[in-house]
């Protein structure tokens, strides 16, 4: 995703109804480039909308398929390998592919990337639930990860399109929210429908939310793309699929061959070639896919930090408490998915209160604070997890 910088200066606060306020940089910026209108600025919060729905549905996805583990081990005759393949194809391809598919989006279109992954996890989707091997539903899982890294950066861009400077941090803070409750939304949604039905059901709701999302989005999301079209940049973009792939693959291979052993030292060490190539590249293109210039900025640097330390936590978190509460203390997917339920609700209601915390206590004091609790809630669990321990703990 080509990151841009924030050219749009100080203006007066928006209310939520009409159009952006006439003569405000905003509203220039949007005569400007191939994009949301003022009518598209009115529909803000109901695009919004549907791009919570889209990011719900690929974060769900994975955290359902956590519950569901045990279910699909004895129905498919898989062990533990092909259950992790099922979980990682998922990961591997949506990691490798995210930055090219976000730049591809800025070229040809945001919408046109957003309806595409939509369809293609959609189709995956549907394959999976039909399929009777573990082989076909890791390589449906693949496929929906192509369709996950088209519709994850998009939703992103068009919100901060559609979105003036001023009320982005709100409308981001209600993403990002969504993007938590869909994690332990997705261990309720799969615990129910592996009660009342077969295990291809917690697929097949996919595709329900795709067709939703798609319909809603021919109404609601305007077309968007960067007006003036640079270069493609091939090399950077197989750099960057070959170097993340490596280096997400090296991650889930090193606890079955030992994070000392020659394959994955081999691994690893290919993947720092391959990205520190990658870097070296987009440094000396005179198109390159990512401005790595951005870096030079500490306060993007460490967001970027934050938030990439915040997801590592949470969704590996998550893939252990699923198991934990299940294989640990014996609860049905149903149940361990109910007692994910407090973590989504804290999440809802502090991501939509971090803008105003922001205004208030400033930036640096609210992300200090969330690692800082975030952190000690992971070392609580550490050290009160166990065969006899109290849910109410967890």
């Amino acid at each position: 995703m080509r990151i841009e910088r924030d050219t749009v200066a100080n203006q007066d606060p928006v209310d939520g109804g009409g159009g952006p306020p006439p003569g405000t940089d905003f509203e220039r910026e949007l005569d400007r480039q191939e994009g949301p209108t003022a009518r598209d600025y009115e529909r803000r919060w109901w695009t919004l909308g549907v791009l919570c729905i889209s990011l719900v549905m690929i974060v769900m996805s994975n955290a359902s398929l956590n519950v569901a583990l045990p279910t699909l081990a004895e129905d498919l005759h898989t062990g533990a390998s092909g259950l992790q393949w099922i979980v990682d194809a998922y990961s591997l391809v949506f990691a490798g592919l995210l930055l090219t598919a976000g730049s591809l989006g800025d070229r040809y279109g945001r919408r046109l990337a957003l309806n595409g992954g939509l369809v293609v996890f959609g189709l995956a989707s549907l394959v999976a639930a039909m399929s009777s091997s573990a082989g076909a539903v890791i390589a449906s899982r693949a496929a929906m990860g192509v369709g996950a890294a088209f519709v994850m950066p998009a939703t992103l861009s068009i919100l901060a399109r559609v979105f003036p400077p001023d009320e982005r941090p709100r409308a981001i803070a209600v993403w990002a929210g969504f993007a938590g409750v869909g994690v332990a939304m997705g261990g309720v949604v799969s615990g129910a429908l592996l009660q009342a039905f077969w295990w291809g059901s917690i697929f097949l709701i996919n595709v329900v939310v795709v067709v939703v999302a798609l319909v809603a989005g021919l109404f609601l999301i305007p077309r968007s793309r960067e007006k003036i079209h640079a270069p493609l940049d091939p090399l950077g973009a197989v750099l960057s699929i070959a170097g993340l792939a490596s280096l997400v693959y090296g991650i889930i291979e090193a606890p079955d061959h030992g994070w000392g052993s020659a394959q994955t030292l081999i691994t690893f060490a290919a993947s720092a070639v391959i990205l520190l190539g990658f870097v070296w590249w987009e440094l000396h293109a005179k198109e390159p896919m990512l401005d790595l210039g951005y870096f030079r900025n500490p306060r993007f640097t460490a967001a970027t930090t934050a938030i990439s330390l915040v997801f590592f936590a949470m969704f590996g978190s998550y893939f252990l408490f699923t198991q934990y509460l299940q294989f640990v203390h014996g609860y049905d997917a149903l149940s361990a998915g109910v007692r994910i339920l407090p973590w989504a609700l804290a999440c809802l209601l502090s991501a939509t209160q971090s803008a105003k915390l922001v205004e208030r206590f400033g930036q640096r004091a609210v992300v200090a604070s969330g690692l800082t609790i975030a952190g000690l809630g992971i070392a609580l669990l550490a050290l009160t997890s166990g065969v006899t321990a109290s849910y109410w703990w967890f």
